[in-house]
């Protein structure tokens, strides 16, 4: 049998593919709404089959709807519109600190309720010839920030698929314990001297690495794509990550396990073996704890491991990414 590594893929990332990429762009809707707290949040569409479900994508820290044409071109291919959002802080919607380069939240809640208010209140105004359900597809910090939607809203979401999923972020060998002290005592330190968000230890304004540095993804094109958008668009940039956000993901962490059961739709969770940015000991935890509550919505008792892969499954070389978008169609296709 011939292996995935030797065919040569339908969604290569060729010249005339990236051609097409960039004329299917032209027809996106690119827009914007403001949150009940006075935060611009952007978004863009593919909305041209009404009688059919959508895609609601939930991409992962610093990233931008941007990033994601050739996905979003791809899964129209395949017969699916999607709505993606620029989360609060980042992308092309509204920073939240003095230095827009900051990676801060006040609450990872907030970023549900952003989502939350697009879903259910910005789209069904903006389309209300699109009745049907949705499904939802999330990546990295998105999948937590999809999760905690799905656990705190009431909602239409038919089945979601996770990629790389940020359940917990990696502590780079650091006890948790010691990981949460230091968190909380420099987010603490940071509160009592300063009204300014500081940096975690080691984060700056700069969030570049070189392609051989990199544990994103062994796609050296791709990879250069996305440095090209950056450089093109610098009010994409994103830097480092806060004390406070930090604190806050860690809290979120523990939300999502309290409140397992508040989870009731199919999940598919996929899982890059040679992750290097959250911890895939968590996502172990949380696919078996959720198969013991709700075997319904969650049959396996783990993940579904891409051998090989780094972190952004979906921006990957073809071999693992085709695998990634593959698993999600037949995830969606099987709740229909």
């Amino acid at each position: 049998m011939t292996s995935a590594a030797n065919l040569v893929s339908k969604r290569a990332l060729t010249a005339e593919k990236i051609a097409a990429i960039k004329k299917f762009w032209q027809s996106i809707h690119q827009a914007s709404f403001t949150t009940v707290d006075q935060v611009d949040i952007a978004y863009a569409t593919n909305f041209t089959r009404p009688d059919k479900p959508y895609l609601a994508i939930v991409p992962g820290r610093s990233e931008s709807y941007l990033k994601y044409q050739e996905l979003a071109f791809d899964l129209d291919a395949l017969g699916y519109d999607c709505v993606i959002i620029d989360h609060r802080g980042q992308g092309l919607s509204m920073r939240l600190t003095a230095n827009r380069l900051q990676g801060y939240v006040e609450s990872f809640d907030h970023y549900a309720r952003d989502l939350h208010q697009l879903l259910s209140q910005v789209l069904p105004v903006t389309y209300p010839q699109h009745q049907q359900n949705s499904f939802m597809l999330a990546h990295s910090m998105g999948g937590a920030i999809a999760l905690r939607y799905l656990q705190i809203y009431p909602n239409n979401i038919k089945a979601l698929s996770l990629s790389s999923p940020m359940i917990a972020i990696a502590s780079n060998g650091l006890p948790t314990w010691l990981a949460k002290f230091l968190v909380t005592t420099g987010t603490i330190i940071n509160n009592c001297l300063s009204n300014t968000p500081w940096y975690f230890l080691g984060q700056s304004d700069s969030n570049l690495s070189s392609f051989d540095e990199n544990r994103l993804m062994h796609s050296q094109p791709r990879f250069q794509r996305f440095r090209d958008l950056y450089h093109q668009r610098p009010e994409l940039k994103l830097g480092g990550v806060t004390f406070h956000w930090l604190q806050q993901a860690m809290k979120n962490t523990d939300k999502l396990f309290i409140d397992l059961k508040k989870l009731s739709l199919p999940i598919q969770l996929m899982q890059a073996e040679k992750e290097c940015i959250i911890a895939n000991n968590a996502q172990n935890n949380f696919c078996l704890q959720l198969n013991k509550l709700k075997p319904s919505y969650y049959p396996e008792v783990k993940p579904i491991v891409v051998s090989g892969a780094y972190h952004e499954l979906f921006f990957e070389i073809d071999q693992y990414r085709d695998i990634a978008i593959n698993n999600a169609i037949a995830w969606f296709a099987q709740h229909q």
